[in-house]
């Protein structure tokens, strides 16, 4: 028998939410698909994609080249850059759409929403291998990706169907109350490209089912992506006004994006340094602006694994590695500091350091390869400065340059000794390395975790019950996980948003998510 959940009304009834189930490439008929698809993608390598403007597809002659970061001689696609006037545009756009937009009925938001998530499960594969192409993603952190973006469109219908009807208020008497969730306005949706496609389908979708429209800015480094879920999004039907798809920089649209008046929200994933900027500009209104604009915003990490004595080192070592270097340590959620009990940290460094020699880097289309590319040219040289800095500051234990290839590719380095004072026990790298620490006991652990501007995600290994009880009062972080890895935070299970400087800790994927984009309204009528 299904379980199905109601509300009253209009809303349809769906099945209960459960995760997409990810693929196994370790099975034949699977691997076999996946190859398949990459060969399909590789045929359309190298296309041209105009700008998107409430449907009309626009040409400006002004280019942006998308390359393979595991081959950068390999063209992935050619995407016209929007101008200063046709951001302006696409926001007067939106803004003109939004009252058809927002008197849709929910139901048939969430039918659309819906109609999204059945594209996107049988576009799979084909969405995988764009993933591995554009954004140097293995093929199982791809399909983590396209299973997410499936995820967020399931979970948000849901949710937007719980907040469609009124509220029920306390009623005084002669009187009949209630309250309703009504959408914002025009937002701007600024995803990243280390989820090129789960963050900009996630915020895209949120954005759109509650009612808002939306300009869409994604990255430069993964336009091809966001332009395949655009076309997504019009097959679902999403009518044409309701969204528009802008690549171009940041100094040249986003700017004008986020302080344009009429937009209402700014919906962002990236940087702190970019997110504090969108912030400032967003909170200054400007001329003909009516309303205090909203940010939300996720903002990186530097994300902390404790490990003290009495655990099993080997299981603790496994999930450190998988944090710390999966999607060569491209995530906001990944493990970026290994603070370890003195008592266990000798045995750690040696079972971390063989098997990090055990992971093997290339290009992300060959799956015999653990790690991928990092994202461009600008980051191998980042990051690399930073493993420079490291060595400086501890005791190099494994990797520490980039790996054999012509891609962007650098081995997995580990640094141990690493003080609380160093800029490799401080700052966010975005990259695959990691900074290892020792620590007195559990409690030292403790306070070293939360020595940190950021606050996102944690994990703690403890067989003690008395220190998870602590680490789960104490850890400061949006997202903690015991005798786990901190990454890997699924949709309606593990709601994602961090403290501190790491963002609004809006919490992705969770119960509340959906109001970011929408605000109460209460009515009172007198009774005759």
């Amino acid at each position: 028998m299904t379980t199905t959940m109601t509300t009253p009304g209009s809303a349809p009834a769906l099945p209960e939410f459960h995760n997409e189930p990810y693929l196994d490439f370790t099975q034949p008929a699977n691997r076999a698909a996946m190859e398949a698809a990459l060969a399909s993608v590789r045929a359309q390598l190298g296309r041209s994609y105009p700008l998107i403007l409430a449907g009309a597809r626009l040409h400006t002659g002004d280019q942006l080249r998308s390359v393979n970061p595991s081959r950068p001689s390999e063209l992935i696609g050619v995407h016209e850059k929007a101008t200063a006037d046709l951001a302006r545009q696409a926001v007067d756009s939106a803004h003109a759409f939004f009252p058809t937009w927002s008197a849709t009925p929910a139901s048939r938001r969430v039918e659309l929403l819906l109609n999204a998530s059945s594209i996107l499960r049988r576009r799979k594969l084909e969405f995988d291998a764009w993933l591995v192409l554009e954004a140097g993603k293995s093929w199982n952190e791809a399909e983590a990706d396209v299973s997410e973006a499936i995820d967020f469109c399931e979970y948000y219908a849901r949710q937007m169907m719980k907040l469609a009807d009124p509220i029920p208020t306390f009623q005084l008497p002669g009187e009949r109350s209630e309250m309703v969730y009504i959408p914002l306005g025009v937002g701007i949706v600024i995803p990243p490209w280390n989820f090129p496609l789960a963050i900009l389908a996630g915020m895209t979708v949120a954005s759109l089912v509650a009612g808002n429209t939306v300009v869409i800015k994604p990255s430069s480094d993964t336009p091809t992506i966001a332009a395949q879920f655009a076309s997504v999004l019009e097959e679902a039907g999403f009518p044409a006004g309701s969204f528009s798809l802008l690549v171009g920089s940041g100094a040249v649209v986003g700017d004008i994006l986020v302080q344009h008046p009429k937009t209402r929200f700014v919906s962002f994933t990236g940087s702190r340094e970019v997110g504090l900027r969108i912030n400032e500009l967003a909170a200054k209104a400007q001329p003909g602006q009516l309303w205090i604009k909203r940010v939300v915003a996720e903002m990186g990490g530097k994300d902390a694994i404790v490990v003290d004595r009495g655990v099993d080192v080997d299981d603790a070592v496994k999930g450190v590695i998988a944090a710390a270097f999966g999607y060569q340590g491209q995530k906001c959620s990944a493990c970026s500091r290994a603070i370890v009990h003195q008592d266990v940290y000798d045995e750690f460094l040696e079972k971390l350091r063989a098997g990090v020699a055990r992971l093997s880097v290339g290009p992300a289309d060959e799956p015999a390869h653990a790690m991928g590319p990092v994202i461009n040219d600008s980051a191998v040289k980042n990051i690399l400065s930073y493993i420079e800095t490291g060595k400086s500051e501890g005791r190099l234990v494994a990797g520490g340059g980039r790996a054999p290839g012509d891609g962007y590719f650098i081995e997995p380095t580990v640094i141990a000794d690493i003080p609380p004072q160093a800029r490799l026990f401080r700052e966010e790298i975005f990259g695959p390395v990691l900074a290892v620490t020792k620590a007195r006991d559990f409690d030292h652990a403790l306070e070293l975790a939360n020595d940190s501007d950021y606050g996102l995600t944690g994990a703690a290994y403890t067989s003690d019950p008395a220190r998870i009880d602590k680490a789960k009062k104490e850890f400061f972080v949006g997202n903690l996980y015991l005798n786990r890895k901190c990454t890997g935070a699924m949709v309606g299970v593990h709601p994602f948003g961090g403290f501190n400087m790491s963002g609004t800790d809006s919490k992705a994927g969770g119960p509340d998510y959906l109001l970011q984009f929408l605000q109460a309204k209460s009515i009172a009528e007198k009774l005759r």
